[in-house]
């Protein structure tokens, strides 16, 4: 004679919480992040906004020579005139570079920029 199965196998169900509370631990911290908080201005006059940017626009030749307002710049007095322009041209730097000018040449030319006060250096080929 066959006995009879009287007990409730709860294995399946303990392994169905588990995983259930092992998903639940990992959406639980990302639920928590919230977005970017922007804060909008509300009114800007028209004189705050200005009509052009000031940038300074300087060009490395072919041959490795520095070039403000279409005016040849020798290396080492470069340095001095970038921290005389920084006051004129607070928005930045444009570097206009030959694509056959050095790699050494444009370092050259951003690490005196940054020393000079420049914060943004835009790079353009030309």
């Amino acid at each position: 004679m066959r006995e009879s199965f009287n007990e409730i196998n709860i294995t399946p169900l303990t392994d169905i919480f588990l995983v259930l509370l092992i998903i639940m631990m990992v959406i639980a911290p990302l639920l928590d992040q919230q977005g970017i908080s922007l804060t909008v201005p509300e009114n800007v006059e028209q004189s705050q906004v200005k009509d052009t940017p000031q940038i300074l626009t300087v060009v490395v030749t072919h041959n490795d020579k520095y070039l403000i307002n279409n005016e040849e710049i020798s290396s080492e007095d470069l340095g001095t005139i970038l921290s005389q322009q920084i006051k004129d041209y607070p928005d930045g730097l444009l570097i206009q570079s030959d694509g056959e000018s050095t790699h050494g040449a444009m370092v050259q030319l951003m690490d005196k920029a940054r020393y000079a006060g420049f914060k943004a250096i835009s790079v353009d080929q030309i």
